[in-house]
């Protein structure tokens, strides 16, 4: 671990504007007007920060969250106790009692899954859940028969009173793709076999897929923190900024070769600034340049500059020949709002969901608005 006690050690940073993230927050709840919206925090808040995430989309007036596991459905719950979590992995095997603890609300995906919670409640537990439908992803949830046996079975749906009936959309980032209709209707033609009980289908992209995907619930997640939920639109304010320190600026010649495996050979005189950030730290191995391939680029003093070789474990190098000032203890945007999250994911062929929750605990956090 890299020693925080003191700022001027600090080589990577990320700085989180929560009211960019309220702000989000409160354009899906428009757009969505007509259900209720809540919040995806799983994954430590998409690498964010849980604690200050969730308080932030409380004061906005998000009172649902879901999340991966227990373990993070209990720090949720400590910074919103009021709130209704949904743990989307639904029920561990005797785990009910842990989930009751804090009252947070498996997502029921399977027969074996709903038929441990039916006796737990018979046994007295009060905690209502929610069920899963796979309408087509084939992860997790029941099937379309065993989801209409459960419906027609009412002293099983009685004992296990569901809160929340849901699926998932496998392709809502690309509009016009056949499946997300597919899986609407499904979904439409199942959730009312479960009468009175609310239906949520729309995950970021889905919501902007139109109202008939909105249902009573929608489930924003990385168009909350900043990133691109659909192909080709734009994404709405952003929430991370990402940064690390200029650790030493060098002189290298034409021909002389940059970092692991010699892959990137210098085709002019260049000044080089060696940052103090690399693939331990989250930021993907794939952004790195070689001769045959064009990496990310980082913003010094303003300007965009190209990565140059592999990035390592600690550390990566970006061309600063044409910018004039770079020195040693400048700070560098990675990403943020001079440069969008899902290009630098881009040029990693990846997306901004696994550049944002890579981020490791090396980075340190700071907070700006609400909180």
């Amino acid at each position: 671990m890299r020693d925080h006690s003191d700022a001027s050690s600090i080589s990577a940073r990320l700085t989180i504007d929560l009211n960019a993230l309220a702000d989000n927050w409160r354009t899906i709840a428009a757009i969505a007007s007509t259900a209720e919206t809540s919040a995806v925090v799983k994954a430590n808040a998409y690498g964010i920060g849980v604690g200050p995430a969730v308080r932030a989309l409380a004061a906005a007036g998000c009172r649902t969250f879901f999340v991966a596991t227990a373990a993070e459905g209990e720090n949720v719950r400590v910074a919103a106790p009021a709130a209704t979590i949904y743990v989307l992995d639904g029920l561990i095997a005797g785990s009910a009692d842990r989930l009751a603890a804090t009252n947070l609300r498996p997502v029921l995906g399977s027969a074996d899954e709903i038929a441990e919670w039916v006796s737990w409640r018979r046994a007295g537990g009060q905690v209502q859940p929610a069920v899963h439908i796979d309408t087509g992803m084939n992860r997790l949830g029941l099937s379309a028969d065993e989801a209409r046996s459960l419906a027609a079975d009412r002293d099983t749906t009685a004992t296990l009173k569901p809160a929340l009936i849901m699926s998932h959309l496998a392709c809502a980032n690309e509009p016009d793709r056949p499946m997300n209709r597919r899986q609407r209707d499904a979904f439409a033609e199942m959730a009312p076999l479960f009468h009175g009980v609310s239906a949520s289908l729309a995950n970021s992209a889905g919501i902007m897929l139109g109202p008939d995907y909105q249902f009573d619930v929608t489930r924003p997640g990385i168009a909350l923190y900043g990133a691109r939920a659909v192909r080709g639109r734009p994404a709405l304010k952003t929430v991370v900024t990402a940064e690390a320190r200029v650790l030493q600026i060098r002189e290298a010649t034409a021909g002389a070769v940059v970092g692991y495996g010699a892959r990137q050979t210098l085709r002019r005189d260049s000044r080089l600034a060696v940052l103090g950030i690399g693939y331990a730290d989250g930021y993907l191995r794939a952004s790195g340049s070689t001769d045959n391939k064009e990496g990310a680029n980082v913003i010094v003093r303003g300007h965009a500059a190209p990565l140059v070789g592999r990035i390592s474990m600690d550390l990566m190098v970006a061309d600063v020949t044409e910018i004039d000032g770079a020195r040693r203890g400048d700070w560098v945007e990675l990403f943020g709002p001079r440069l969008a999250i899902d290009d630098v994911a881009a040029r990693a062929g990846t997306i901004g969901y696994e550049l944002l929750t890579s981020l490791g605990d090396r980075h340190v956090r700071s907070y700006v608005g609400l909180g």
